[in-house]
């Protein structure tokens, strides 16, 4: 990951010139050297304890690509030397650690932010404008199926909840920006299919309710062989004057009632808005950017940590509600 992070702060254009990467900490010091030698950071410290190298260093920001149970003593660190801090996600490993780190991030007066990066997909944003437009009418049901069989190897493959817990946050995060509304409650069922190579809960199906009666249907799997879709999931968008189809990729379909008889009504299709911001479909790059831009004015970025929880909230009703089988209460 620290790769991918890396290649937008020297590459891209909304960032390049825009950080000066002044450290680099790994708990094996011979992974930084080599990562520091690919982008010729030859005026970096180095090292292998967080403290000690933001103690010489500095910085004005961390930057957080650790596995997730690493992450609160991380962000507690970056906190408490006044740096801002952008994490990977998940945000935290338990909700109650996600708490913790809204409330530090307060009481230091810094901005902690999460990279949902999926919510920067170009198709994500201009479904939220196209329901944002009315031309669906009110929204009523967000629908998507994730199936992939992802081979990785490694921590993956021995993680609790996968499927929920490393993925299901994208897709979740993104439905909610879709909605633009608070989740309330969720019911979940998550298995690990047989012929799956993870050691738990590979595939997950779960019911989500948001506010103002709008319903969340996720269906997914890392364990599924034969029809990828895309990373991005295949999403079906209803309203009451319309639907939405997106297949994750470039392909839109979407119509909308205009016919008052009949068994069926006519329909007539419907353009997806183009984005007039090409900056907010960059990935990584535009969360990286719209961190950056919110320190300089003083404001909070779209994934600041007090608003990103409540996706994390939704991952963990949903491991909840998997354990308990029953219906579980969503609350940030």
């Amino acid at each position: 990951m620290s790769k991918g992070w890396l290649n937008a702060l020297t590459e891209h254009p909304l960032l390049k010139g825009r950080v000066r990467i002044v450290g680099l900490v790994d708990l094996d010091r011979k992974v930084a050297e080599a990562r520091a030698a690919e982008f010729a950071l030859s005026d970096v410290v180095i090292g292998s304890d967080l403290d000690t190298v933001l103690t010489e260093t500095k910085p004005g920001l961390l930057f957080d690509v650790v596995v997730p149970n690493a992450r609160p003593a991380l962000v507690s660190t970056g906190l408490r030397h006044g740096c801002h801090v952008l994490t990977e996600k998940p945000m935290a490993p338990t909700l109650e650690s996600a708490r913790q780190m809204v409330a530090e991030a307060k009481a230091a007066g810094k901005i902690h932010a999460v990279v949902q990066n999926r919510r920067y997909v170009p198709g994500v944003r201009r479904i939220r404008q196209l329901i944002e437009s009315g031309a669906l009418g009110q929204l009523t049901s967000i629908n998507c199926d994730f199936f992939v069989g992802a081979h990785f190897g490694g921590f993956r493959e021995q993680m609790e909840n996968v499927l929920l817990l490393d993925m299901a946050i994208h897709t979740l995060d993104a439905a909610r920006f879709m909605a633009g509304t608070a989740p309330k409650a969720v019911y979940c069922l998550e298995v690990n299919p047989p012929g799956s190579w993870y050691a738990h809960g590979a595939a997950a199906n779960a019911i989500f309710e948001f506010e103002d009666d709008i319903v969340f249907n996720y269906r997914g799997s890392w364990s599924a062989e034969g029809a990828n879709t895309s990373w991005e999931a295949s999403w079906r968008i209803v309203g009451t004057k319309g639907t939405l189809l997106w297949d994750g990729f470039d392909r839109f379909e979407a119509h909308q009632v205009v016919g008052t008889e009949g068994f069926f009504r006519d329909l007539q299709p419907l353009d997806i808005p183009e984005m007039p911001d090409a900056s907010k479909t960059e990935g990584h790059a535009s969360v990286i950017a719209d961190f950056l831009d919110a320190i300089e004015a003083g404001a909070a970025p779209e994934t600041v940590g007090s608003d990103n929880i409540s996706s994390l909230a939704m991952v963990f009703g949903a491991i909840e509600s998997a354990r308990l089988k029953q219906r579980v209460q969503i609350s940030a």
